[in-house]
């Protein structure tokens, strides 16, 4: 790999992942523990909040519909539509009502102090994720000058606009449960989003775990992933740089952010289901392992879904290396993407470059091809793929093939499908 492969970035859409934790489920715990030890998918920026990871559904109260908690899926219920809908707008209720919007805009503006009175903001990370020059998000500066404001137009909509929180709702069936037939579902009893209770129940929860049976197998996940957005726009920015945003000690622009409960929120766009009947592991796991990599793939299975489903939350890779034969003849293009990704021998991406515009500042994509998989030469790069020893899990990458447009260099980016946010 060349120094210029290394330092290929793009801008990623970021991500926060919670879990809903079933306490009262066999394997509820070990399942917490296994998503606990995923890290954010590479292609995206982690945007967890400390301490939010979890919401413990053995303590929420006070919903208003029959039950409390999550309507929840399990052996003998498939969920309705109805109750799928329940959840979703449950959920945007509970994270709006502890401000994660506002946690999440806190952590893209470097939001620190220990008071009011010294407490700042800052651009550095939205400078870094989104490789912009200093002095184009000094907002006292950019606030000043029609490039300026085009810039932090730019960066809001590339990049905070683009902030996700992907809830997993994991709970499972197992080989005694189909043989039985005789569970029904459990009934659906409160929860609690720790993160904002003060304590640390969720790192405690080992003190509650229940016993854990010593076979695992036949062992399958039932993952429910609801999508949410940070909503981010010329109102919402308005008031953010107006009113709240200072990079000096102002306590009373401080104190008006810190008390303003409505204008950051996060809103419902989309679900995604993935349950595998015939899903199999090979090779021998630990008991912890097993259940990870099964979270592993069922969540992976379910992001590559909803990316599909849901433009913004479209994925975005670079063209990693062009590849040529002894002759110079192209016979491919490279990409850090594989089976993870669901890349399979039918998918076709968009290649695009990014271009910035030197008076605004503005970033626009341009098409400039269409390719697709090569046949045989799909990088099995999903979660202990290579413990497993499948085919494609020694690959480095993913080949791809042009099917038409024009040349392609590395550093352009690939968008599975039509991406709507191309100019010709």
């Amino acid at each position: 790999m060349t120094q210029a492969q290394e330092q290929l970035s793009y801008r990623r859409n970021s991500l926060a992942m919670l879990l809903v934790y079933h306490p009262e489920d066999e394997f509820g715990y070990e399942i917490f523990k296994a998503f606990d030890s995923l890290p954010i998918p590479d292609k995206y920026d982690d945007h967890n909040i400390s301490g939010l990871r979890i919401i413990d559904n053995s303590t929420i109260e006070g919903v208003q519909r029959r039950e409390t908690g999550y309507y929840k899926a399990t052996y003998g219920h498939q969920l309705t539509a109805s109750e799928l809908q329940a959840n979703a707008l449950f959920t945007e209720q509970l994270l709006n009502d502890n401000e994660v919007a506002k946690k999440m805009i806190a952590k893209w503006f470097g939001f620190e102090g220990t008071s009011v009175e010294d407490a700042t903001f800052n651009t550095e990370l939205i400078q870094t994720r989104g490789q912009y020059n200093a002095t184009d998000v000094d907002v006292a500066l950019a606030l000043q000058t029609t490039r300026g404001v085009a810039t932090l137009s730019d960066a809001g909509e590339e990049l905070l606009n683009n902030t996700f929180v992907l809830v997993n709702d994991i709970t499972y069936i197992t080989a005694e449960q189909e043989a039985a037939a005789a569970k029904v579902a459990m009934g659906v009893i409160g929860g609690l989003l720790d993160a904002f209770s003060g304590g640390n129940s969720g790192r405690q929860l080992a003190d509650a775990a229940g016993k854990i049976a010593d076979s695992f197998t036949g062992f399958k996940v039932k993952t429910h992933s609801y999508l949410y957005q940070l909503e981010w726009n010329d109102s919402v920015a308005a008031i953010f740089y107006q009113f709240h945003y200072t990079a000096t000690p102002d306590p009373v622009k401080v104190q008006a952010f810190l008390d303003d409960h409505t204008t950051y929120r996060l809103k419902y766009v989309a679900h995604e289901y993935e349950f595998d009947k015939k899903s199999v592991l090979k090779g021998q796991y630990a008991r912890t392992e097993l259940v990870r990599t099964i979270c592993a793939r069922s969540m992976d299975k379910n992001i590559v879904a909803l990316a599909k489903q849901y433009e913004d939350f479209k994925v975005k890779t670079p063209v990693f290396q062009v590849l040529s034969n002894g002759r110079g003849k192209i016979e491919g293009y490279a990409a850090k993407i594989g089976m993870k990704e669901g890349i399979t021998e039918g998918s076709k991406f968009q290649v695009v470059q990014q271009i910035q515009d030197p008076e605004t500042g503005k970033t626009t994509y341009k098409y400039i091809a269409t390719v697709k998989a090569k046949k045989g030469c799909i990088w099995d790069n999903r979660y202990n793929a290579v413990l497993e020893q499948d085919e494609g899990a020694s690959l480095p990458y993913t080949t791809f093939v042009k099917v038409s447009g024009g040349e392609i260099l590395p550093g352009m980016l690939l968008i599975e499908g039509k991406y709507t946010k191309v100019t010709e």
